[in-house]
């Protein structure tokens, strides 16, 4: 075996967790203790794991355990897990992914489910460690489609929109009805979550104490924006800035009643501005499922649409999944 130890998180290690993130080629807010600890304690069997080789952290992995310990789920709690890493060569993602699976064979799980984050959020480039667990057989559970604009043409980006997502952004900033603004009211976003979901028969992930706790432990990484309408509100997006690459339209919601003055393409527009202002090289604008369909996977086909007139492209989140056999 390699010269690899893995070793169970502890609140000791939180710094040096954090740091590792931060300085990782892949890792987002998502993977950090500090995104966790919304959760209220005991909500999870949270089971996160540290890589070392020759003493020196080579990887983090978030997680948790699942059916009586029988499960390991990487994240929990989180919308991407799996393995963070900095930018190694392959070798090195091999040992991890071995070292990985020696350690659960001897910790008596029996089957893993990993959903790393789109490549989009790497720094550089890299999939060794996804093929690391392809060759070491893991397959897939689920792919989702998401939906990423990539900034690469900064300021021309408003011009790869589409003719009716310009015209229409062109008129609502002529005319000047409708503004957005960065607000802290998360009283009167999550009302017209609330409201958006029952549309739906669906239930948000986040409710309006989770958002709170969320903007007071992570204030850099939230940031809440809300659309008016002669000061009333009418919509508004919650936005998630994951790493230094890529910023998440967690929620993008409006009041369907003010639907006719299109607050959502002043939202989409106004975070494509935003994140070109600030550095950043992607918007991702989330997955795009039919969550009303039997198959998970359905593919909702007028919000891919929809999300195609902003110059955006698909991205795969994807699940990857290994049984242990007996």
């Amino acid at each position: 075996m390699p010269d690899i130890t893995i070793e169970k998180y502890k609140p000791s290690d939180r710094l040096n967790w954090e740091d590792f993130v931060d300085r990782s080629n892949n890792g987002t807010m998502f993977h950090k203790q500090a995104f966790l600890d919304y959760h209220h304690a005991g909500k999870f069997d949270f089971y996160h794991l540290i890589f070392r080789k020759n003493g020196k952290i080579i990887a983090v992995l978030p997680g948790g355990l699942k059916d009586d310990g029988n499960v390991y789920w990487s994240p929990v709690g989180a919308s991407y897990g799996s393995f963070v890493t900095g930018d190694l060569p392959f070798s090195e993602c091999l040992e991890i992914v071995d070292a990985f699976m020696a350690y659960c064979k001897g910790a008596g799980i029996k089957e893993v489910f990993l959903i790393p984050p789109p490549l989009v959020y790497s720094k550089n480039y890299s999939q060794h460690i996804e093929y690391a667990m392809l060759y070491r057989k893991f397959d897939f559970e689920l792919h989702y489609i998401s939906h990423a604009i990539d900034l690469k043409h900064k300021q021309n980006t408003f011009k790869n929109y589409d003719k009716t997502a310009r015209k229409t952004i062109n008129k609502i900033l002529r005319e000047g009805k409708i503004s957005i603004r960065e607000s802290n009211d998360y009283a009167t976003f999550n009302d017209i979550l609330l409201t958006n979901k029952a549309k739906f028969n669906v239930k948000p992930t986040h409710t309006l104490e989770d958002m709170l706790k969320l903007a007071e432990l992570m204030p850099n990484n939230v940031r809440l924006n809300i659309v008016y309408y002669e000061e009333k509100p009418i919509a508004g997006s919650w936005l998630f800035f994951c790493n230094d690459k890529v910023v998440l339209c967690f929620y993008n919601m409006l009041y369907y009643e003010y639907e006719h003055l299109k607050p959502i393409y002043l939202i989409m527009h106004h975070t494509v501005e935003q994140a070109i202002a600030e550095g950043y090289e992607w918007v991702d604008i989330g997955v795009s499922q039919d969550t009303a369909a039997e198959d998970p996977m359905t593919p909702s086909l007028n919000l891919i649409y929809f999300k195609e007139r902003f110059f955006s492209r698909g991205i795969l989140r994807s699940t990857f999944h290994y049984k242990f056999s007996e």
